[in-house]
């Protein structure tokens, strides 16, 4: 069974059209029959009309000069073929005068005024002389079925002719109608990801138009949903900002206040986990705004300065484990992606390079001239599965390194928000353990955003 509306609609409509074809060429055929007949008959008839006055005058001039053969024939130029063959009898059904060719087994006697057929014959009878007379004309059948047969061959060819433009007609008709509901499917496939603002409905047929308001009016209920959840993500994490602050100022005072080392270590695991508390809210913070959808700037920006200072703050803090090689394009790498955003996605995969990496080895940080940006690290080979579910929020490794669990989660999210793909790989390519994680597809500056 067609799946496909275009084909259903065609299908349809080329059955209808064949149909309708066919029905059109029988009924044309019976009528040109009928039409053959008529217009024969007719042809046959006035033969006769006009043939009875010469045969007359024939016969008559022969009596005058005393010509009794009643085998004579009406003189031709040269023997020949004849369509139509005649006698004249008279009343009597005394042959008086025949045609050349003429069969006298065609003609039976005793026939009336006007027409009648026999198995081979079409057959016309005109008197004259007040009845003492009557010349009878014959067709033979065979010639109208032939005629009959050509004019049914000549409607069949056409038909042959016909059908093919009418099932391009159709398929152009169809594909031509469907095209605003292609246009609409095209529309809704080239969005952003985090694009739900409403569809373009103008030019939709008005049976496709209440699908584009149900999709309109579901993609309002989920960016309500969505922005609801988001706001509430961020609000918390930033309400959450201020006390922790806080917190964490009177622990740092308390563990200076505190007389032995046991009760200072105590109030150090305390600020420890306030720490910790502030990295999720801040995790939390970037989570909600790569969710947002708004990682896209307004302009163009190069990329190369935005991860040397990134690399560059990591290099400054004195208890980095792994050496950072940074290898970067001579020219630079336009892209619409927000600076702040792409700061976000290379401080977080430096992160977890350094964190999860094998210690001492270096990190390799590198952007193409494509758009397309690599942080490497060695370190245990992960499998297919422990890679896919790092992606999700709250996921970690086998590993005893502080983290929230956020990190890539928030680097997919921001990469999805550009249009980007996000590839990890483990091994590395080159090496036989660690990780290669890479972001292709940012949106450079020769592009369109979306």
């Amino acid at each position: 069974m067609l799946r496909s509306l275009q084909g259903r609609l065609s299908a349809a409509l080329v059955a209808g059209l064949v149909v309708l074809a066919c029905a059109a060429a029988a009924a044309s055929i019976h009528v040109l029959r009928q039409e053959v007949d008529r217009m024969s008959d007719s042809a046959l008839q006035e033969a006769a009309q006009r043939l009875l006055p010469l045969a007359l005058t024939d016969i008559m001039r022969r009596e005058a000069d005393d010509d009794e053969d009643d085998s004579s024939r009406v003189t031709a130029v040269r023997p020949h073929d004849e369509l139509l063959t005649y006698v004249v009898r008279d009343d009597k059904g005394s042959l008086l005068l025949q045609s050349h060719d003429a069969d006298l087994s065609v003609f039976p006697a005793g026939l009336k005024p006007g027409f009648s057929s026999t198995l081979s014959h079409r057959i016309y009878t005109e008197p004259g002389l007040q009845g003492t007379v009557a010349l009878t004309i014959a067709e033979p059948l065979a010639a109208r079925r032939q005629a009959k047969v050509a004019a049914a061959l000549s409607v069949v060819r056409v038909l042959i002719l016909f059908l093919p433009v009418g099932l391009i007609g159709i398929w152009l008709i169809v594909r031509t109608g469907l095209q605003p509901i292609r246009r609409f499917c095209g529309s809704i496939a080239a969005r952003g990801q985090s694009d739900l603002t409403s569809l373009e409905k103008s030019g939709l047929p008005t049976e496709i138009a209440p699908v584009a308001d149900a999709v309109n009016g579901l993609m309002a209920r989920l960016d309500r949903a969505l922005a609801a959840e988001r706001s509430f993500t961020a609000n918390s994490a930033h309400e959450l900002r201020t006390p922790i602050a806080a917190a964490l100022a009177q622990t740092q005072r308390l563990k200076a206040d505190m007389p032995t080392d046991d009760m200072r270590e105590r109030v150090q695991n305390v600020e420890q986990s306030l720490r910790t508390l502030a990295r999720l809210s801040e995790s939390l913070m970037q989570l909600a705004k790569a969710e947002n959808g708004r990682v896209l700037g307004d302009a163009p920006q190069d990329l190369r300065p935005v991860i040397e200072l990134v690399i560059e703050d990591f290099r400054r803090i004195a208890h980095t484990p792994n050496p950072i090689t940074l290898d970067l394009p001579d020219k630079p790498v336009e892209s619409w992606i927000d600076p702040d955003a792409f700061a976000i996605v290379v401080r977080n995969l430096v992160d977890n390079a350094q964190k999860h990496g094998a210690r001492g080895e270096p990190v390799r940080v590198s952007l193409s001239e494509a758009g397309a940006f690599t942080v490497a690290n060695r370190g245990p080979v992960l499998a297919e599965n422990d890679l896919a579910r790092l992606m999700k929020p709250f996921e970690r490794g086998a590993t005893t390194a502080r983290g929230s669990g956020l990190g890539l989660a928030i680097v997919e999210a921001i990469a999805r928000g550009a249009g980007a793909t996000l590839t990890a790989r483990s091994p590395a390519p080159g090496w036989p353990d660690g990780l290669w994680i890479t972001i292709d597809g940012l949106p450079l500056a020769s592009m369109t955003p979306r």
